[in-house]
């Protein structure tokens, strides 16, 4: 099986790592560096996984030598399955997906990790739109074991069902979702992160009692502040905006203090600063 990743980032990197476990990954970014980095990034992730046990010295070579990088489309034109992870931009999105419909064959699947934006919209702009899907992954991708499979009005089951055995494939779990903003998790996840955004805004607790109180409170794993630093502060205020656009209520406002953030540059931990200072 070959399978195509577009976007060499944390989503992209973190999905080339486990799709090299069942085939052959062409890895593509803009430029050359960009994609070493994420194979030096996924290098990275599999040393740990060797020191902790999780693979074995073999596994992580195997892996990486299943992994090719380019930066040219063009490469992706045997890919039985692509993935993109590039900028959340839609029009970026759309102008990619029709290169792509025009390299790859009919029985490619052209799936996107959109976190938020209309996959509706990505496969409207294609030929043969049935084959356009949302396969959405979490962070860290290794790890989390959900993804969202986002069908659009132009499903059909052939692909969707290829779509599930390929995520099952990989040791995740599928549920199906009819495209909605959000989706399920988003939908649901980043509200309560902007909601705690405003209390810290707010002067309501500090950034570590609003997490505590959510972890012993209500049994979360990690605060919602500490989560959206994980998840990016960046990608959470780009998520609120489409929210925001796409159903117009007033409750999917972004904080005030998250587009500050922002545009201090302070995104969480991929930029060690965000709620809380990373080494």
């Amino acid at each position: 099986m070959i399978i195509g990743v577009i976007g060499a980032g944390t989503m992209g990197s973190g999905i080339a790592e486990i799709a090299a476990q069942q085939g052959q990954v062409v890895m593509l970014d803009v430029a050359m560096t960009r994609a070493e980095a994420g194979l030096q990034a996924i290098d990275r992730r599999l040393s740990r996984g060797v020191e902790r046990g999780y693979v074995d010295e073999v596994q992580k070579e195997q892996i990486l030598a299943n992994i090719t990088l380019s930066t040219e489309l063009r490469d992706l034109a045997e890919a039985d399955i692509v993935l993109e992870a590039a900028a959340e931009d839609l029009e970026i999105k759309k102008e990619l997906f029709v290169s792509l419909a025009e390299i790859c064959s009919e029985q490619c699947i052209l799936a996107t990790n959109t976190s938020a934006l209309s996959v509706t919209a990505i496969a409207a702009a294609v030929k043969n739109p049935a084959r356009v899907l949302g396969i959405h992954f979490f962070n860290p991708v290794p790890r989390m074991k959900l993804v969202e499979l986002v069908k659009t009005p132009f499903a059909e089951q052939e692909y969707l069902a290829k779509a599930r055995e390929f995520v099952e494939a990989l040791g995740k779990t599928a549920v199906l979702v009819d495209e909605s903003p959000g989706f399920v998790v988003n939908r649901l996840l980043i509200p309560m992160i902007n909601e705690a955004v405003y209390l810290l805004q707010e002067g309501v607790a500090s950034a570590e009692d609003i997490d505590t109180a959510m972890q012993l409170g209500a049994n979360h794993p990690m605060g919602p502040l500490a989560l959206a630093d994980l998840v990016g502060l960046d990608i959470c205020l780009a998520i609120m905006e489409t929210l925001q656009r796409e159903l117009g209520e007033d409750k999917y406002r972004p904080a005030p203090l998250l587009r500050k953030m922002v545009r201090a540059g302070k995104l969480g931990r991929k930029t060690k600063a965000g709620f809380y200072h990373y080494n």
